[in-house]
Formats: structure tokens, C-alpha cells, sequence
């Protein structure tokens, strides 16, 4: 008896929802498109290259990081190259640009008052606790929430 593959039946419905294993990202399409002018894609360069990574593929592999706590070479391969993402990371910190966003997603969270001040919490276990320490190496400032809700 000889089976070829054109005799197999085929699948009723196509997938077109995609993997469903495959992680959801961390930002919306609505969260990045509040903050996606501050992560414009760089430029090819006068001499060619390879091309960039997208800015939106290496802020998803930042927030990982950031997130799981894990070391950038754990990276899974669903995001550049951790170096890459290690890169941009370095630069989007120095200009400041992570605090932008952070900011506009906040305010924009602030207008949807989903945000309660007096319900919040800090954890304080990734703080360092100095042997025979007993003073506060920078002075504490009690700070007025800043809105009510």
C-alpha cells in the first residue's frame, strides 16, 4: 500500500491566531504607540550594515530582564540578541529616555485613575542591608502624595 501526502486529509481552518504558546507582550499595541516616539528605530548607516533590530523588539527584551530578574545572556531567542538589547538598554538609560516613557504611561494611568496612592506598597527586598549600618546613607524626604483618590 503506497500513502502519498497529497492523499492526507487537510486542516479544516487555518491557525491565524497564532502560536499559543508563544508569550504575550508586555506592553499593548495602545502602551506602545503612547510611547513609541521615544524609541524611533536607528538609522541605516552611509556604509549599509546589517539592518537594526526594531525598538519595540528590544524593549520587550529589557523589560524581560527587568522583569525576571534573569542575566541578559539568559535571554530567550524570541528577542535580539542580548547584547543588542544591552546596548539600547545603556543608551535609552543615559538619555533618559526609559524615565519618559515612564512617565507618560503613568500620567496616562493617572488620567484613568487607575492608580490609588494610598493602597501602594514598596518591597524593599532587593535593598541592601549594610552590617552594623545605623544611619541612612541619603537623607529621607516625606513627600505629599501626589494626587488623592
Amino acid at each position: 500500500m503506497l500513502i502519498t501526502l497529497s492523499k492526507l486529509p487537510t486542516r479544516r481552518r487555518p491557525n491565524k491566531t497564532g502560536s499559543r504558546t508563544a508569550p504575550k507582550p508586555f506592553l499593548s499595541d495602545t502602551q506602545w504607540l503612547l510611547i513609541a516616539d521615544l524609541f524611533p528605530d536607528p538609522p541605516m548607516g552611509p556604509r549599509g550594515g546589517r539592518p537594526w533590530r526594531s525598538s519595540r523588539e528590544c524593549l520587550e527584551g529589557i523589560l524581560w530582564v527587568l522583569i525576571t530578574g534573569a542575566r541578559w545572556k539568559d535571554l530567550p531567542e524570541r528577542y535580539p540578541s542580548s547584547v543588542t538589547c544591552w546596548r539600547r538598554h545603556r543608551d535609552w538609560a543615559r538619555n533618559r529616555v526609559f524615565r519618559a516613557a515612564w512617565d507618560r504611561l503613568l500620567s496616562k494611568l493617572l488620567q484613568r485613575r487607575g492608580i490609588c496612592w494610598e493602597e501602594t506598597i514598596g518591597d524593599g527586598s532587593f535593598a541592601r542591608a549594610k552590617k552594623g549600618a545605623t544611619t541612612w546613607g541619603v537623607a529621607i524626604v516625606e513627600m505629599e502624595p501626589a494626587s488623592s483618590c
